[in-house]
């Protein structure tokens, strides 16, 4: 991908799918790209919310589950992503920086056995991460983002980081702490801030496993197991976050056919091991 005239063009010359939206500001010079997710039933639910004027929201970006990308604001315009913000000494980020919405229900609240989103929807386990709410030990749901959506918002980040120079990829919840909790702990911000500006105190450290581990959907053996349990020992990890003994891990390459598999492991049984 790359930016030609400020609109994302696609490997082989076509522009991406753009619905002008007409929320949206002057000139802008980004300096900073922010991730957010939709909190949406699907992505053309909200390309229809974000294109209507009573919004008065709107993003450049939205990609969908399957990696479909839609841009509703040129990239040299302000959209209106970022509401009241604040990052290291810049206020009004709206004006200094490029959105970016990823298709993802978001936080989910359990009723009954199930996670279910606030418009209603419940999701299958599998489509579920469970982990603490930002700066709290409260357990949520959080609605995991699909491969193709994560392989395609790097492309798209990197082409963008490229055109316009940003020095730094933030979530909604880094500019507007207690506000928002957008990307959330399912988007793996660690990881995509090394793989898009090579900075190795992005990446996270590697563990392994050293016995044949048990991981589950959240901190403690009172939540199910993932169908991939037990890990073999050795399985590489990358440590997302932790609670109390528990850490919730990314288990890197495959396991019994499986990629991108993501849940709770007990931190006695995990070693560094890079």
């Amino acid at each position: 991908m790359q930016v030609q005239d400020h609109r994302l063009v696609l490997d082989n010359g076509d522009p991406v799918r753009f619905e002008a939206s007409p929320n949206q500001g002057g000139a802008l010079k980004p300096r900073f790209l922010v991730m957010h997710y939709t909190a949406g039933r699907d992505a053309e639910s909200s390309i229809r919310w974000l294109t209507r004027s009573d919004a008065r929201a709107s993003a450049h970006l939205v990609i969908a589950r399957d990696g479909a990308i839609t841009q509703l604001v040129p990239f040299d315009r302000v959209a209106w992503h970022a509401g009241p913000s604040r990052w290291q000494g810049v206020s009004g980020l709206n004006h200094h920086s490029i959105g970016i919405e990823l298709d993802n229900a978001g936080l989910l609240e359990r009723k009954g056995e199930r996670w279910c989103a606030w418009f209603g929807t419940a999701y299958p386990a599998e489509e579920v991460m469970e982990a603490p709410l930002r700066g709290s030990s409260r357990i949520c749901g959080w609605h995991l983002y699909t491969p193709e959506q994560l392989d395609v918002a790097l492309e798209a980040s990197r082409a963008i980081i490229h055109a316009y120079g940003l020095r730094e990829l933030l979530g909604h919840d880094d500019i507007s702490p207690g506000r928002k909790f957008d990307p959330g702990p399912a988007f793996p911000m660690g990881s995509f801030r090394a793989k898009l500006f090579g900075r190795a105190e992005d990446e996270a450290p590697t563990y392994a496993t050293t016995v044949n581990l048990n991981i589950r959907r959240g901190p403690g053996t009172h939540h199910d197991r993932l169908d991939v349990s037990p890990l073999p020992k050795g399985t590489p990890l990358e440590v997302l976050r932790e609670d109390g003994s528990w850490r919730q891990v990314n288990v890197r390459g495959e396991v019994q056919g499986q990629r991108d598999i993501q849940g709770w492991v007990h931190g006695d049984y995990i070693r560094r091991s890079d």
